[in-house]
């Protein structure tokens, strides 16, 4: 029986010869960086709508000393205290790459926001779902863990935010479908994934959660479900400033919701 690569040669155990650190440390050296630690909270925002309307707003400040070669970290003041951000960390490689990274420059909790094609309708778009567990039909997380179907978020992050969230922009808890290939979901795959009580598809959840559970870090994912992937009319449509006056207040009531 043939083995794909991605299956192949996988030593869970075993500690990768490249680090992040070690990345980092030469980022540095080359670009005559200081040393410095990134916020104890940070954001991912795939979409980069987020980091664009705090700039244009002038709330997000360039954090100078992020060492990373392929993205920008701003920060900008949530729940009375300054947090980080990064835009347009798309994928589950891009995302988990952006993770480890932030995690060995000082990070403590990670909360990724991402937009969502919904599978299981539950209300008119949009809204946000609290990500309870996500299907692993993406790469990255093969390389840090067993094959397994589902991806678990930490219960009590997902349980801590959902009471923070009972008010608010709507929300619901539920299960994504992470997926490398968006222009490849077919009407049967859509249909068993609707099959297995999935709410919504996105394309980092599986992995991050696997990474969050192997390196024993905080990881909460968050989904805005926004579309019925061009269905219908009116489709993508995220709210107000682009969905970024209801993200900040979810993102905020998560924050401290969450304790930090």
């Amino acid at each position: 029986m043939l083995i794909p690569p991605i299956l192949d040669h996988k030593r869970y155990s075993t500690p990768s010869v490249f680090s992040p650190s070690a990345l980092l440390r030469e980022a540095r050296r080359q670009r005559g960086l200081p040393q410095q630690d990134v916020p104890e909270v940070c954001i991912l925002d795939p979409d980069g709508d987020l980091v664009r309307q705090l700039r244009e707003r002038g709330l997000g400040r360039r954090f100078e000393p992020w060492a990373c070669y392929h993205t920008e970290l701003d920060t900008f003041a949530l729940a009375g205290r300054d947090v980080g951000i990064v835009g347009r960390v798309v994928g589950a490689s891009f995302a988990v790459l952006v993770a480890e990274e932030l995690f060995a420059s000082g990070c403590k909790l990670l909360i990724s926001l991402t937009s969502a094609g919904q599978i299981k309708p539950a209300g008119p778009t949009p809204y946000f779902v609290v990500i309870d567990r996500a299907l692993r039909d993406e790469g990255t997380s093969y390389h840090y863990a067993a094959p397994t179907r589902y991806a678990d978020a930490d219960p009590m992050l997902v349980q801590r935010a959902a009471s923070a969230l009972a008010e608010g922009p709507r929300s619901i808890v539920g299960a994504s479908w992470t997926t490398d290939a968006p222009f490849r979901e077919t009407e049967d795959a859509i249909a068993a994934a609707r099959a297995e009580d999935t709410f919504c598809f996105e394309m980092e959840a599986s992995a991050l959660y696997t990474f969050g559970k192997i390196a024993g870090v905080p990881i909460l994912c968050l989904a805005h479900v926004t579309n019925t992937m061009g269905l219908g009319g009116d489709d993508f449509e995220k709210g107000e400033a682009d969905g970024t006056t209801d993200a900040l207040a979810v993102l905020e009531r998560v924050t401290v919701g969450l304790g930090r």
